[in-house]
């Protein structure tokens, strides 16, 4: 047990100085404002040099997630993803992974509603030499239907694998149950009956309409002058064969994402799942798009009040008070349309109600008064510091300013070592409620249970 003597407060405040010094450095390592521009080939370049790394990280994103599915072919992104790293007439299948993991390098990729994403880390000297291996998979890929039936067979498991794991399911029916007919609700790996269905042609199709220069954002950062990277991108993704003139696929199959979702009514769902042994609560409001980014952002000094850390309100009443959940977390991501504000819980069934009760309650409170300037500092405190230690690494950087240039937040990715931290800051005890009454009424909401098969009501 901590024994709250002045020693051990003198010790606690020199941690809390170290951390603060700490956070300073690591945002002085990189320049101060990353470079954000669009290159004549029609690729966003967003840069951020990091001198003292040995290293740089690529992050590609593609403006083609699930949204862009064709209606009766879902999963087609997450399927093109795979097929992507098969190689294209002058690069073999396994040729780029093989190159990556020579120099001692990583890659990975992966599928989203909004966008497709694929990224690698390599020493810097070996940057110019990988990069445009990256941008011809991208625009060139062969889709061979050889190996399109080879890498079918890997999507479907992977699918299967999905289908098995209950946290799937249950975040699935989450979205489902909150957005409706919209996009979002789609599952991003699609269903074995679409993903059976997809032909090469038709993955050659979307392909053509999709992955094209203006349609991509590159983020690059580490040991990579601003100079080289404009270079090497600009000579990666260049094609003067590249047909810009497909759109016909796009208009006849692409299913428009609605500019803006209104919230649901309340409504309650419950499934039950075999083999499982816990409970899962899933609460969700809808929240705001990027196009109202402040408020997105200010989402997290919510959900770090009410779950982030030991002291956070529902962590304090639901787990180290009742004993009511085994865990419990909240999150908000910021997407191209509406995100969704969740909470989420591990318990036993018979405390479902008595913990949607609470965290409701929990909400209204935050809703009717006004919170004070203790506990909301100690969060901001912490979602800064969170903030900057999560972008340490060049990969974590290059990812984040990947996905918020290509949701367009150019001056969030020009300046982010400032830009987040002075938004989180700004936000006062009234800010915040109004933010919860915008956002989290107490009667309008989405809740979802998944509970084990053998119980019954």
């Amino acid at each position: 047990m901590f024994v709250n003597t002045s020693h051990n407060k003198i010790i606690y405040f020199l941690i809390i100085i170290i951390v603060l010094i700490t956070c300073d450095r690591i945002a002085a390592k990189a320049s101060p404002q990353a470079t954000f521009l669009k290159l004549g080939n029609g690729v966003t370049l967003v840069h951020q040099e990091i001198s003292t790394a040995a290293v740089a990280s690529v992050d590609v994103w593609v403006k083609a997630g699930s949204t862009s599915d064709p209606e009766q072919l879902l999963g087609m992104a997450h399927f093109l993803e795979h097929m992507i790293f098969k190689g294209t007439d002058l690069i073999a299948p396994g040729e780029f992974d093989l190159l990556i993991e020579s120099e001692g390098g990583i890659s990975n990729a992966a599928t989203s509603n909004d966008y497709a994403h694929y990224k690698f880390t390599v020493d810097a000297s070996r940057f110019a030499i990988t990069m445009p291996y990256l941008g011809q998979m991208l625009l060139h890929a062969k889709i061979d239907e050889d190996e399109l039936e080879q890498e079918r067979l890997v999507v479907l498991e992977e699918l299967r694998q999905a289908i098995d794991d209950p946290d799937w399911l249950a975040y699935q029916h989450l979205i489902e149950t909150a957005y409706g007919s919209h996009p979002y609700s789609r599952p991003v790996l699609g269903t074995e009956e679409s993903v059976s269905k997809i032909t090469a042609s038709q993955m050659c199709d979307y392909h053509r309409a999709h992955y094209r220069p203006e349609n991509m954002t590159v983020a690059i950062a580490g040991a990579v002058s601003r100079e080289e990277a404009i270079k090497v991108v600009d000579a990666a993704f260049a094609s003067n064969t590249f047909d810009r003139n497909i759109d016909i696929f796009q208009k006849n199959c692409v299913i428009s994402v609605e500019d803006i979702l209104t919230a649901p009514t309340l409504r309650r769902h419950k499934i039950r799942l075999p083999r499982l042994h816990q409970s899962r609560l899933n609460l969700a409001w809808v929240g705001p798009s990027v196009a109202n980014l402040e408020d997105a952002i200010q989402l997290e000094l919510i959900s770090a009040i009410l779950t982030e850390g030991r002291s956070a309100r529902l962590v304090q009443e639901l787990l180290e008070g009742f004993g009511w959940v085994q865990d419990i977390a909240s999150s908000f991501a910021v997407q191209q349309q509406t995100g969704l504000f969740t909470i989420s819980a591990y318990l036993e069934e018979d405390y479902l109600e008595p913990v949607e009760n609470k965290i409701i309650q929990q909400v209204t409170d935050l809703l009717n008064n006004p919170i004070s300037e203790a506990e909301l500092n100690k969060a901001k405190r912490s979602l800064c510091n969170q903030f900057i230690f999560a972008l340490e690494s060049p990969s974590q950087l290059a990812s984040f300013l990947g996905y918020h240039s290509l949701l367009g937040c150019e001056t969030l990715c020009t300046d982010w070592s400032n830009t987040y931290c002075e938004i989180i800051r700004k936000v006062q005890p009234s800010g915040l409620q109004s933010l919860v009454k915008k956002y989290l009424s107490p009667e309008n909401y989405v809740i979802t249970y998944v509970v084990p098969e053998s119980v019954r009501d």
